[in-house]
C-alpha cells in the first residue's frame, strides 16, 4: 500500500510500505507502474548481452529484498526491509528511447568522476544507450549552462582525476524550471549524484515529475565524505579520505617526535560526525588523541585535554592530536565571536578549531614557563576529498552506478542506491536525508579508539548518561554500532 506523510518542510512526501509476517516491513521505492498506467516492458538487453552469457542467474527476483536489520532476537519482528538492486527480467525503456542525464552537486569527494564514467559505460555496454548528457554546473546548470555529450570514449580516463568533470555548485535552484528542462529536452532518466541536501532536492524534482505524469525516472547516488549518510554501509570515497588523511598525520608525528616536546595537530573533515577523524586514528597508530564533534572535551582543570598533552608529553616527549573540523566548536564560539553564517547549502559555517586549539595548546605552556613546546598544525581539510578515488571506491563506485542502472531501466523512480548490510538496495530519498549518521561515543568502535590511543574520554558521568538517554539516529530502533561504519546496526560482533 502507499502512504503519505508531510516531510519537515510541509511537502507531501508519499511512501509505499508494504506489511508481511512476523514484522516484516517493505519500504519499498516508487515505480512507474503507480502513476502511469498501461506501460509496455521490453525484455532486459542484458539476454543477449555477451559479457552477462557466463552468469548463471541474470535477474534478481522481484520479491528479494534486503533487510536493514541483521542481527535479531529469535522471538524479534523480522523488521524493515528495502527492495533489493539489480537487473530484472523486464524493462521500461528500449535502448533508443532512453535519454539520460547526470548531475553533480555539493562539494567535492573522491570518487565522483569514477561514478559518472560506470554510468556512461554501463548504460552503453550494457543497455545500449548513446543518448547521454552531463548537466554542467550542478542543479542550476539544467537552466542556465550547456550540457556536454558524454560517451564512453570522452570519460574513459577521468576516474584517474579527482574532483568532477561536470562541475558542482551549492544551493538553491528553481524545480519548476528543472523540471521544464528536463521536459523539454526530452529526458527519461536523471542520475543525480550529492549529499543530503542534494538527494532532497532530487526528491522535489521526482514529485514534481510525477505530478505532471511523466515517464522519467530519478535515481540518487548519495555522496558524502564525512561517512554521514543513514542507513547505507558507508558513503563512496570515504575509504579514500581515511587514507589520504593518513599521509598528513605521518607527517605530523614524524615532525612530532623529531624534536624536544614535539606536538602534531591535524584537522581533518568532519564537520558534524568525526567519523573521518576516528577510522584515520584506528589505522594510523601513531594519534595521542583524536577529537570529534560527537564526543565534548574541555581544556583546563584535571581530566583536561591540557593536563593531558602535558602527562603525554612527560612520558613520551611528544604527541599527535587528530581533530575533527566540528569538534569543540562550542569551545571556540565562547572565546571568539560567534558567527551563525551559513553557506548556499545551509550549513552552518564553522570557526577554524584546529588553529583555535593550536594558539590555545601554546598559550598554555607559554604561561607555566616550564616546558617549552614545539606544536606544528597541519590542515589537509580539502587535500583529502580533491585527490581519485583508490582501488576500493573505485569498484563501489561501479556497483553504485550499475544499481542506479539497473534500477531506472526497470521503471523505479524516487529512490537513492546504496549498500545495506553489504547487499545494494533502493531506499527511499526521505530515509538517508532523515538524519545523520554519528559515532556513538557510547558504543564499541569509540572504545577501540580510546583504548588504542589511552586518551582520556574527557566525559562525566552525567555526559555519558545523558548520550544514552538521547535518541540515537537509528532508523529503526537498534541499539548498538559494531562496525563504526554504520549507527544503529550490528551487523557485526567483535
Amino acid at each position: 500500500m502507499e502512504i503519505s506523510r508531510s516531510s519537515n518542510g510541509g511537502n507531501e512526501v508519499r511512501r509505499k510500505i508494504v506489511d508481511g509476517v512476523a514484522g516484516y516491513v517493505l519500504e519499498d521505492v516508487p515505480h512507474f507502474s503507480d502513476y502511469i498506467g498501461d506501460l509496455p516492458t521490453y525484455p532486459n538487453p542484458l539476454r543477449s548481452n555477451p559479457a552477462y552469457s557466463v552468469v548463471k542467474q541474470y535477474f534478481v527476483n522481484m520479491d528479494d529484498t534486503v533487510a536493514q536489520k541483521v542481527v535479531v532476537h529469535k522471538d524479534g519482528p523480522r523488521g524493515i526491509h528495502f527492495r533489493r538492486a539489480g537487473p530484472r527480467q523486464k524493462v521500461y525503456f528500449e535502448s533508443d528511447e532512453v535519454h539520460a542525464c547526470i548531475v553533480t552537486c555539493g562539494g567535492l569527494c573522491p570518487g565522483l568522476n569514477t561514478v559518472i564514467r560506470e554510468i556512461v559505460c554501463g548504460l552503453y555496454h550494457m543497455y545500449g544507450v548513446s543518448k547521454i548528457l552531463g548537466i554542467d554546473g550542478g542543479y542550476r546548470g539544467f537552466y542556465s549552462k550547456n550540457t556536454v555529450t558524454l560517451t564512453p570514449k570522452v570519460v574513459n580516463d577521468i576516474h584517474k582525476r579527482g574532483g568532477t568533470i561536470l562541475g558542482t555548485s551549492r544551493g538553491g535552484h528553481d524545480t519548476m524550471k528543472i523540471v521544464d528542462s528536463i521536459q523539454d529536452r526530452g529526458i527519461n532518466q536523471v542520475f543525480i549524484i550529492g549529499g543530503d541536501g542534494t538527494q532532497k532536492g532530487a526528491a522535489v524534482i521526482y514529485e514534481e515529475i510525477r505530478r505532471r505524469g511523466l515517464k522519467v525516472s530519478v535515481a540518487g547516488i548519495p555522496k558524502t565524505i564525512d561517512n554521514d549518510i543513514p542507513v547505507i554501509d558507508k558513503s563512496f570515497g570515504f575509504d579514500t579520505a581515511v587514507e589520504e588523511a593518513q599521509r598528513a598525520i605521518n607527517a605530523a608525528h614524524v615532525e612530532a617526535e623529531s624534536i624536544e616536546n614535539g606536538i602534531g595537530v591535524v584537522k581533518l573533515m568532519g564537520r558534524y560526525s568525526g567519523f573521518i577523524a576516528m577510522h584515520a586514528t584506528l589505522a594510523s597508530r601513531d594519534v595521542d588523541c583524536c577529537l570529534i564533534p560527537e564526543s565534548p572535551f574541555y581544556l583546563e582543570g584535571k581530566g583536561g585535554l591540557f593536563e593531558f598533552v602535558e602527562k603525554r608529553l612527560k612520558e613520551n616527549g611528544h604527541m599527535v592530536i587528530v581533530i575533527a573540523e566540528g569538534a569543540g566548536q562550542d569551545l571556540v564560539n565562547a572565546s571568539l565571536e560567534s558567527m551563525s553564517q551559513k553557506d548556499a547549502s545551509g550549513n552552518k559555517l564553522l570557526q577554524d578549531v584546529g588553529l583555535w586549539i593550536s594558539h590555545g595548546i601554546k598559550d598554555h605552556f607559554a604561561s607555566l614557563h616550564k616546558m617549552p613546546i614545539n606544536l606544528k598544525y597541519i590542515d589537509p581539510t580539502y587535500m583529502i576529498r580533491a585527490i581519485p578515488s583508490n582501488a576500493s571506491d573505485n569498484v563501489y563506485c561501479t556497483l553504485l552506478a550499475h544499481s542506479a542502472i539497473h534500477g531506472a531501466m526497470a521503471g523505479f523512480t524516487g529512490f537513492t542506491v546504496g549498500p545495506v548490510n553489504g547487499r545494494h538496495a533502493y531506499i527511499p530519498f526521505d530515509r538517508v536525508t532523515e538524519t545523520q549518521n554519528k559515532v556513538v561515543i557510547t558504543d564499541r568502535m569509540w572504545a577501540r579508539l580510546l583504548s588504542s590511543t589511552n586518551q582520556p574520554s574527557f566525559l562525566s558521568l552525567n555526559d555519558v548518561a545523558g548520550e544514552e538517554e538521547s535518541p540515537r539516529p537509528s532508523v529503526d530502533g537498534q541499539n548498538g554500532d559494531e562496525t563504526g561504519i554504520r549507527t544503529g546496526t550490528e551487523n557485526k560482533v567483535a
